[in-house]
């Protein structure tokens, strides 16, 4: 009797994780993995290098709040395979995970050739052939399964086929042909490009906590800040750019944020606070003494857009440019102009439509003995290792299931 054909289409977090898993629960099954160009790019560079594997965030619940699409249907598949599986599996092929204080898991080693090592090396153990160079043209229906053609035009057979080909615009094309709808794809997890020439000079300057928002409509993130040369990056506008992901693109990328820069004190509690300066240090400058706590020249950039003269002393501060403070410290407004992208990093959202999938198996519910992993599908997570555990608990549920019946 044959033994039971398995191609995995991807060499990506998602495809390696799937033909490992479908290879040591299947042994029978013969399992081979096609990847285009190098395997496991975006391992590699995640995380400047370092590889940040996943997070940890312990809870389905909690960590379904984490994906602006995606998180009702991977509520049940988090209760299969979560972070804490994560960290076992690769604990049991010798690699130890360390968590930061922001909840993000590397690897002890901080490198994230570790990873790439562990996934290559126990992907051949199990005794998946690995196949670089080697895109694929068509994947078609036959009476036996399918037949995978390659664009060297060599044709494999296969009785199921896994697609884990990320947000490439090949594999959607791929999944079309075989009957599935696609979520058109945009971009997510990008920086704002903000036209204020003064902020970019700030480029390095870094706010611990800040409240980002887009006015319309009402979405709100809040984390760490950075200046850049071109705006705003940091996890709290990673964050915002990823839920409001369709929203910005709709509008070219154009919109107004509105920044809170003293999230922990309310507006009454600042208001008091500059009040008490003008009564404490009166001869002082209001640009030179920076009576809260932010970076001394952001303090500056602040006064100056607040038009309050940066050599007025806190005494001859007006009403009107206490008030002008007020608002830029709780409610500055800024217009987003364009967007910048993490080239190496680049995460969309869109893909193919969940209710086609079954998120118990992660097979087609049009195509049977197709199945599906990690971007491919429309599912993405906020910044922090999020996309890798969506990519991890898909694969695993897809090689757990491609074997069986």
């Amino acid at each position: 009797m044959q033994s039971l054909q398995v191609i995995v289409v991807g060499g990506g977090a998602a495809g390696f994780w799937a033909a490992i898993a479908c290879a040591e629960a299947y042994p029978q099954a013969q399992v081979t993995l096609l990847e285009a160009r190098q395997p496991l790019a975006k391992v590699r560079i995640s995380g400047g290098g370092r590889c940040n594997v996943t997070h940890a965030c312990f809870e389905p619940a909690a960590l379904v709040q984490h994906y602006p699409r995606g998180g009702k249907a991977l509520r049940g598949a988090f209760t299969r395979f979560q972070p804490k599986d994560t960290v076992a599996w690769f604990a049991r092929h010798g690699v130890q995970l360390k968590t930061e204080g922001d909840g993000r898991m590397f690897p002890v080693t901080d490198d994230s050739e570790t990873v790439v090592n562990c996934l290559i090396q126990t992907a051949r153990q199990a005794g998946v052939e690995i196949y670089t160079g080697s895109p694929v043209q068509a994947v078609e229906r036959t009476e036996r399964g399918f037949e995978v053609r390659l664009k060297s035009g060599q044709t494999l057979p296969a009785h199921r086929v896994l697609l884990a080909t990320g947000s490439s615009p090949q594999g959607h094309g791929l999944a079309r042909e075989l009957g599935h709808s696609i979520e058109p794809p945009v971009p997510s997890l990008f920086t704002f490009n903000i036209p204020d020439l003064n902020l970019r000079e700030l480029a390095g300057v870094a706010i611990e906590r800040a409240e980002v928002r887009l006015l319309l409509p009402k979405l709100e993130q809040a984390g760490a800040l950075l200046v850049t040369h071109w705006g705003l990056s940091g996890p709290a506008v990673l964050k915002l750019s990823a839920w409001g992901a369709r929203l910005l693109h709709e509008q070219r990328y154009r919109a107004e944020l509105q920044i809170n820069w003293l999230p922990a004190s309310s507006l009454e509690a600042s208001r008091q606070q500059l009040l008490e300066t003008k009564l404490q240090q009166p001869k002082k400058t209001v640009a030179g003494f920076c009576p809260v706590e932010l970076p001394r020249r952001f303090w500056q950039y602040l006064v100056s857009r607040a038009a309050v003269e940066p050599e007025r002393r806190w005494a001859e501060l007006s009403k009107p440019q206490t008030q002008a403070l007020l608002k830029e410290l709780h409610q500055g407004q800024y217009q987003i102009q364009g967007k910048s992208m993490f080239k190496d990093e680049f995460v969309t959202c869109g893909g193919v439509r969940l209710p086609e999938v079954d998120f118990k198996t992660m097979q087609s519910r049009l195509c049977p003995g197709l199945f599906f992993a990690g971007e491919v599908l429309d599912i993405d997570g906020v910044t922090g290792g999020f996309n890798f555990q969506s990519a991890w608990t898909t694969g695993w549920l897809a090689g757990q299931a491609i074997g069986a019946g």
